[in-house]
């Protein structure tokens, strides 16, 4: 039998993505939050913790408000080591918005909207996540928000 690793399970590595890597960026998104300063995942969440801050970003990029806080959704479920700029966009398609939304998911719910979705929008079953991997993300997601 093995025994668990308490390091493992009790702590977790949040992630800093290039803001390059958020799905759903278009290039000239991506030049105009750099030209703001904002190049990284943990820039782009420092710099908007308000609807305030999101509201100024929005007006100086020019963009609609929903298009920051779409990005800011992707920035912090990509900050899970095991969700990152991977599968965040999948996560927020799915209707999971924030990691604490994710540590609340029930994981056998979860992995059937996703599945629901694959099915809905591509007719393919075979790229849905297995539960294990739902499972971790949601793991992950509890250990994220606890810090």
């Amino acid at each position: 039998m093995k025994t668990p690793q308490k390091s493992a399970r009790n702590s977790v590595q949040v992630r800093d993505w290039p803001i390059a890597q958020l799905p759903g960026l278009s290039n000239e998104n991506q030049s105009q939050l750099e030209e703001c300063g904002i190049t990284t995942t943990q820039q782009l969440i420092r710099m908007t913790k308000t609807v305030e801050a999101k509201a100024l970003l929005a007006h100086q990029l020019q963009v609609n408000p929903q298009y920051v806080k779409k990005w800011v959704a992707l920035a912090l479920l990509a900050r899970i080591p095991s969700v990152g700029c991977q599968y965040c966009g999948l996560l927020l398609h799915a209707g999971v918005a924030s990691p604490a939304q994710l540590a609340q998911m029930p994981v056998g719910r979860l992995h059937e909207q996703i599945l629901r979705m694959h099915v809905a929008m591509m007719q393919r079953n075979d790229l849905t996540p297995s539960v294990d991997r739902v499972q971790k993300w949601i793991e992950e997601a509890k250990l994220v928000i606890s810090h």
